[in-house]
């Protein structure tokens, strides 16, 4: 019990802890294992806050534990606190020594800001920096987990949760390689005779071809074949090495494009163009230094 009582921020109340352990395990037992308390005092945790709060916080569905509506807005409102909490203690310790910046960012997003962050750094030679890339869905999780202030994705997200700023509208480009043999403008059924090359599945980029794709009448599965990668760069080396098309942000293709190992391919009557979301965690009290980190990052 006493592991549970110090909490992990002095702003909540270590039962509000409780809770959000079992909204991460969805389980009363593994929660319990985590913060090294019984599984009884768990359920002692959560009867206190419906208690305080006057309504239900979770509820089952067959054998499954499922937060109510009411459970989710408490775990939105105290996700938020506990996220600004940990920067607080981050800021405080920052008094005496440097500042600290924490973020994440999608390959493609990575990539793109990476003149605007070292001009930042720069001007503050006295920060501390983190940048964790990852697809959008890890980084969505790392907000919610609060390992990082903010992110910039190019995902949807709910908007329920987060608060967010437009950072630039992107277009996805098809490239191939200087000796692929394909016209430098075509159809899209033309397309569909060339072999593709795509990111995994959960990559950004590629959820929103398929989407745009659908829009068509078409799926990855009407190209003769495709070659299905893990990373950006993968994908950029198999497409100058003239193993097939490609869907690519421009930005993240610039420089093969300038110095001709890639060249693009115009599809008539298809275009593909996609927002980058800059976000945190609504509620935050910390808006204005991400809006003022937002200004500077921004083109």
């Amino acid at each position: 019990m006493e592991n549970a009582k110090k909490g992990k921020g002095a702003m909540l109340d270590f039962r509000i802890h409780t809770f959000l352990c079992v909204c991460r395990h969805m389980n009363y037992t593994r929660a319990a294992a985590e913060l090294h308390i019984t599984q009884p005092a768990v359920s002692q945790h959560i009867r206190y806050l419906e208690r305080e709060y006057g309504t239900k916080l979770f509820s089952y569905k067959g054998k499954h534990l499922q937060l109510t509506q009411a459970g989710h807005i408490l775990w939105n409102a105290v996700t938020a606190i506990s996220h600004d909490d940990a920067i607080l203690k981050e800021h405080l310790r920052d008094l005496q020594h440097n500042r600290s910046l924490t973020f994440g960012a999608t390959p493609t997003a990575g990539m793109g800001i990476l003149d605007k962050l070292a001009d930042l750094l720069k001007h503050n030679d006295d920060m501390n920096l983190r940048m964790e890339i990852a697809d959008a869905e890890k980084l969505l999780q790392s907000l919610d987990d609060g390992t990082i202030d903010f992110a910039i994705v190019e995902s949807s997200f709910d908007q329920g949760r987060y608060e967010s700023l437009l950072f630039s509208n992107e277009p996805i480009v098809a490239v191939c390689g200087t000796g692929y043999e394909a016209p430098e403008d075509m159809t899209l059924s033309e397309l569909m005779r060339y072999r593709i090359i795509v990111r995994e599945r959960h990559a950004g980029a590629r959820r929103i071809l398929e989407h745009k794709l659908a829009e068509q009448g078409y799926t990855l599965d009407h190209f003769p074949a495709r070659y299905e990668v893990g990373s950006l760069s993968a994908v950029k080396g198999l497409a100058c090495r003239d193993c097939g098309i490609a869907f690519l942000y421009e930005t993240s293709v610039q420089k093969e494009l300038a110095d001709g190992t890639l060249r693009r391919i115009v599809v008539k009557d298809f275009s593909v163009m996609h927002a980058f979301s800059f976000l945190w965690r609504k509620g935050s009290m910390y808006r204005a230094l991400f809006t003022q980190i937002y200004d500077q990052l921004k083109d």
